[in-house]
């Protein structure tokens, strides 16, 4: 039984958790932009352009004939999922950059002060001090 319970442990561990939720939300996530892509910003891109749909763009390479099927380059496709690509990075991006900023704000809560205002003056001046640079009165020591 050691085995499983040893299992059950690394199974239920919070980042193991997190990211398969993760993994299930980013996967949903990429079908929502997919769908965007291919059935929201393509197709008046394509209809700026002369009525061109991007999924159905190809370079024939060999026609197709009785004994293969036909040889195409379908770079209409590549654009869509090159779309796809950076608007899920572009997301991520600034998921990311929003986390870097909350996790910058409670670094900087954290931190212990440097400087404390002169009680004579109001001044800020630095916490070792113990002369105010400003008003030159003596401080109390720390």
């Amino acid at each position: 039984m050691g085995m499983m319970k040893e299992f059950k442990e690394f199974a239920m561990r919070g980042n193991v958790v997190d990211m398969a939720v993760g993994i299930i939300i980013g996967g949903a996530f990429g079908k929502i932009v997919t769908s965007l892509v291919n059935d929201v910003i393509m197709p008046p891109i394509g209809m700026m352009l002369g009525n061109v749909d991007f999924s159905k763009l190809s370079i024939m390479l060999r026609e197709k004939t009785t004994e293969a099927e036909a040889v195409t380059i379908n770079y209409g496709q590549f654009i869509n999922t090159v779309l796809d690509f950076t608007i899920v990075a572009f997301c991520i991006f600034m998921v990311i950059k929003a986390m870097n900023r909350l996790k910058h704000k409670e670094e900087d809560a954290t931190k212990p002060p440097t400087t404390k205002d002169c009680p004579k003056c109001c001044s800020s001046i630095p916490i070792k001090a113990t002369r105010c640079p400003n008003c030159t009165s003596e401080l109390e020591s720390a």
